[in-house]
């Protein structure tokens, strides 16, 4: 009888061993799962909310599934022109604080000079800096030089704060840059220009593409800073924070949701092509 029980009774002992095992095997997966969702739910929400079909001015509560929204996206007074400073404000803020940025971090990897250790260090100031601080202080230096606010005001502080973001990034991909590759471009005849936009240049440009696109996205969501520094000129999220008071129009959840799309898109871009380099180079 106990030979024939034993079976059994390890059989049960090793049942809740193995579900324990599983549960291990398994907790991390679903830790990341229920990360993920809650960063994403709200996004969920805005591009849910984007279709739907509300009967007053606010757009809180789901009424009904509707492609109007989409059809007709900038369908709401001074959307479009809010939506148009905000672009072209992020795309001039991330090519200049691009290419500036790029510079700052070749500098700092590639040459030791007096005052380095100091720059390394007010590099990452404007990061750990809160939003509110730096958009007085701006504030405080435009009115002490009589600079007008307006579109300028608001461009110097977008790339004031997107250098940092800029440098950081590129930096990660200079330090592991082989220096080998470019020593053996000039052993075969080429300058250092040459080395630069036929070596250099081709090698980290996957790190600027990436600091780029994180500049653009900076620079075309923020909102406390450019509250501070914009004067009379609204851009999308100031149109936003101000618009929420009177009506919120399905048509924001459409811009937010393509704004969303496209930064998705540009990084899965930049993923799939360095992927393929490293393909190619392998």
């Amino acid at each position: 009888m106990s030979a024939v029980t034993a079976p059994a009774e390890v059989a049960r002992t090793r049942s809740p061993l193995r579900v324990l095992a599983w549960v291990r095997r398994h907790l991390l997966d679903a830790y990341a799962l229920l990360a993920l969702g809650y960063l994403f739910l709200p996004i969920a929400i805005v591009i849910a909310f984007s279709f739907n079909n509300p009967l007053g001015r606010f757009n809180y509560t789901w009424q009904g599934f509707t492609f109007h929204n989409w059809a007709h996206p900038l369908d709401y007074p001074g959307l479009s022109g809010a939506l148009r400073v905000s672009i072209e404000i992020a795309l001039l803020s991330s090519l200049i604080a691009t290419v500036l940025g790029t510079l700052i971090a070749l500098a700092l990897v590639r040459y030791r000079f007096r005052g380095s250790s100091t720059t390394n260090l007010l590099i990452f100031v404007p990061m750990t800096t809160p939003e509110i601080v730096m958009g007085t202080s701006l504030l405080t230096l435009f009115l002490n030089w009589r600079i007008p606010q307006g579109f300028g005001t608001i461009l110097i502080a977008h790339v004031a704060f997107n250098i940092s973001y800029v440098v950081v990034t590129v930096r990660a991909r200079l330090v592991g840059f082989d220096r080998h590759l470019e020593e053996a471009a000039m052993d075969l005849g080429a300058n250092e220009v040459v080395t630069f936009f036929r070596v250099t240049l081709p090698l980290i440009a996957p790190g600027i593409l990436a600091a780029s696109l994180l500049a653009f996205a900076l620079s075309i969501d923020d909102f406390v800073i450019t509250y501070f520094n914009a004067g009379t000129t609204t851009t999308f999220p100031l149109f936003v924070w101000g618009s929420a008071r009177v009506a919120v129009p399905p048509q924001i959840n459409v811009v937010g949701t393509a704004i969303f799309l496209v930064a998705v898109g540009g990084m899965l871009v930049n993923v799939v092509w360095q992927n393929r380099r490293a393909r190619l180079s392998a």
